[in-house]
């Protein structure tokens, strides 16, 4: 029997029981969830708390530490579907059995709400279901398009696109540990940004599994949710299984390069030039910094040869005195480990799926619009900031060229013209016993520091850099608040976040995917009426 007929008969069968809700105690309603679940999904693919092998399940694709105490609110199961079906079956036992699900793909979100609760109260109320068994990646160079399933990582996506051709690539994040799942649903932006827009913009099919346990594409979905999918968060709509994405072309040699600059040697100003300069390079070349303590390191990609690179940054940021000695040219994929791994990595190191556990971390985003920062606030960011006890780290990202060029409105990720770049704040304590509350307030207090010299009205924020302190949920009579959920909604979709609840409304009304920062529903009974004069 083909999955596909598998799917549709655990569909029918699951959803002559799906219009009652449990009106069962907690506990019983997890036990009869794990009952359905066990007539429809192998036994060894789902993992109950009672499971030996639970704990390890659960920490399998836990990137912070942070959130593997036991203060925080934990699943009652795992389910780590093999097909389709098992999610169709997830979602129909849930939906019978009043337990939410939370969807995994890797792990990298950055308020773990993919595989946990903030929510005490929440603690064995809902499931996870883990992607990590879905990951194949088809690769199609005759269209230049791929197949990839949401569990695939980004360095899995990379290295079948760059094993086809040295003449393809993909417009993603650099981290190759990455879920493509959320991934791709917040936006995804890397090395490729000001060529080629974010990782949303190339998306043009999917396969998602919605709230009455269907199996949609892009035209049984709808055009809204299509579009809210594609960096409004996926998971706020159900749960996407694939994506189909369209490749890029990319030249047979690329150029990085690695540039370290401490306060010594001027880092202030340059940085402070920086700002001015990367946005309004050609859309071939791309400058990011990574700033740490007193040193900034201005990390490159140049799609062309060394010697096509050279003039370019001696005439347009020559303060940064690139040379031969800095460049490495190498393939497109190979890059990838190089920019984010270091030197003598190789480009089979990015399908290593683990990530270390020694630090937790805690992270938030900003995005400078229009004015670049002064070097005054430059100097006391290094002096000040970066120089204290405990500091961690900020990342700079340019934007314009290609990016800019797109409408607000093109897809739910609304940063585009007039940014000049985006910033990451990070920081990181050891696992074991390192002090959460100075790193945090770190963080915190940085954040609150940079307000007069960023976006304002709203002040932006990157979907994909989560963050609780911009605003959580307020559930009323069942179903998230929109009013509430625009405190930190327009702050990551600006005036998209509207449209993304509306497209929630339609596909999942009583909002059975929700956590502490998914999209709330918004009806048309809600919506302001307008009356024209």
């Amino acid at each position: 029997m083909s999955s596909r007929a598998r799917a549709l008969i655990i569909f029918c069968v699951l959803c002559c029981y799906l219009p009652a809700p449990s009106s069962t105690s907690s506990v019983a309603a997890g036990d009869d969830f794990l009952r359905c679940l066990s007539e429809a999904i192998p036994s060894e693919l789902v993992y109950p708390r009672g499971s030996p092998s639970f704990a390890a399940v659960l920490a399998s694709s836990i990137r912070n530490p942070m959130f593997m105490a036991h203060g925080t609110s934990r699943p009652l199961c795992v389910a780590t579907p093999a097909d389709a079906s098992h999610v169709q079956a997830a979602v129909l036992c849930g939906r019978r059995h009043g337990v939410r699900l939370r969807v995994r793909s890797g792990g990298h979100d950055y308020e773990g709400l993919s595989y946990r609760s903030a929510r005490a109260a929440d603690d064995g109320a809902f499931a996870v279901v883990d992607l990590a068994g879905l990951r194949a990646v088809r690769v199609d160079t005759g269209d230049a398009t791929a197949w990839v399933d949401s569990g695939a990582t980004i360095g899995e996506l990379y290295y079948a696109v760059g094993r086809a051709s040295d003449r393809l690539a993909f417009p993603a994040g650099l981290c190759p540990t990455i879920g493509v799942g959320g991934h791709l649903s917040g936006g995804g932006f890397g090395m490729l940004l000001r060529k080629y827009g974010v990782a949303a913009d190339h998306i043009v099919d999917a396969v998602l599994v919605d709230a009455r346990g269907r199996l949609l594409d892009r035209d049984a979905m709808g055009s809204d949710v299509f579009w809210a999918i594609r960096g409004g968060g996926g998971a706020s709509f159900g749960i996407v299984l694939s994506w189909k994405v369209r490749l890029v072309p990319v030249p047979p040699t690329v150029t990085a390069f690695k540039v370290p600059v401490s306060v010594d040697q001027g880092a202030v100003d340059v940085v402070t030039r920086w700002q001015t300069v990367a946005p309004a390079l050609p859309d071939d070349l791309f400058i990011r910094v990574l700033v740490q303590g007193q040193v900034a390191e201005f990390q490159s990609l140049y799609l062309g040869t060394c010697d096509a690179l050279l003039p370019v940054m001696r005439r347009r940021f020559p303060e940064l005195g690139v040379n031969r000695t800095h460049c490495r040219e190498m393939t497109w994929l190979e890059s990838v480990p190089y920019i984010y791994l270091g030197s003598g990595a190789t480009a089979e190191d990015i399908l290593n799926r683990t990530t270390s556990l020694a630090a937790a971390s805690k992270a938030t985003s900003d995005y400078v619009r229009d004015q670049p920062i002064a070097g005054a606030a430059w100097s006391e960011i290094f002096s000040t900031w970066l120089a204290a006890p405990g500091a961690g780290l900020m990342i700079l990202d340019p934007y314009g060229a290609a990016i800019g060029g797109v409408p607000e409105d093109a897809t739910p990720f609304p940063h585009r013209g007039g940014v000049l770049y985006n910033i990451q704040y990070m920081n990181f304590w050891a696992a074991d016993g390192g002090d959460a509350a100075a790193g945090t307030k770190w963080i915190r207090d940085l954040h609150a520091f940079m307000e007069p010299h960023v976006s304002k009205d709203p002040r932006e924020a990157y979907f994909n850099y989560r963050d609780l302190d911009l605003g959580e949920n307020v559930v009323v009579d069942g179903v998230s608040s929109y009013e509430a959920g625009k405190v930190w909604g327009e702050k990551y979709f600006k005036g998209n976040f509207r449209r993304l609840a509306i497209a929630k409304a339609q596909i999942d009304p009583d909002d059975y995917f929700r956590n502490e920062q998914s999209i709330p529903p918004l009806t048309d009974a809600e919506q302001p009426v307008v009356i024209s004069e």
